[in-house]
């Protein structure tokens, strides 16, 4: 993304105007709108195009950004990233949480704010997996039972009552 920012911004900003979401880390949100405040930055990308952007903050989990809704209220909701004693190999796990994030909004009949909050849930379940061995070693031998279990550990560390 460094590369499309740097090198090649204006036909970047021709793609972004026809995207609906858009998934990114935090440098590259700030660097494509130029301010170093997480919230602004979010704000300027999204008047660039995108209704929706997913801001992935690595070991730290993720915030979604969505625009305003027919009520003119913004929504904005931060996914953790499950702590883990031991990280193996921490590369492809950006590209995991997009996965199970995408692969959740598919499988999905209606897109509302739940459904997108439940989505950064499996993205961050998808990451968290993939970053426990080599390359797509541990993503291989997943089943489905191992995701829904995870998922129910996320909740655990996140609810509240």
């Amino acid at each position: 993304m460094n590369y499309w920012i740097k090198d090649h911004r204006p036909a970047l900003l021709e793609v972004l105007k026809g995207l609906d979401i858009l998934l990114i880390n935090d440098t590259e949100t700030k660097m494509l709108a130029g301010n170093n405040n997480l919230v602004q930055a979010a704000r300027a990308v999204m008047a660039m195009g995108p209704q929706t952007l997913v801001v992935k903050h690595g070991e730290f989990g993720a915030t979604l950004f969505h625009g305003a809704n027919s009520s003119g209220k913004e929504h904005t909701f931060r996914a953790p990233a499950l702590p883990l004693e031991e990280v193996v190999d921490p590369t492809g796990a950006g590209d995991s949480f997009a996965g199970g994030f995408f692969g959740y909004l598919a499988s999905q009949p209606e897109l509302n704010p739940a459904t997108f909050r439940r989505a950064m849930f499996y993205g961050s379940v998808m990451g968290s997996f993939a970053v426990e061995r080599f390359g797509t070693e541990r993503l291989q031998a997943l089943s489905r039972q191992e995701i829904d279990d995870r998922f129910i550990l996320f909740r655990e560390l996140t609810h509240l009552d």
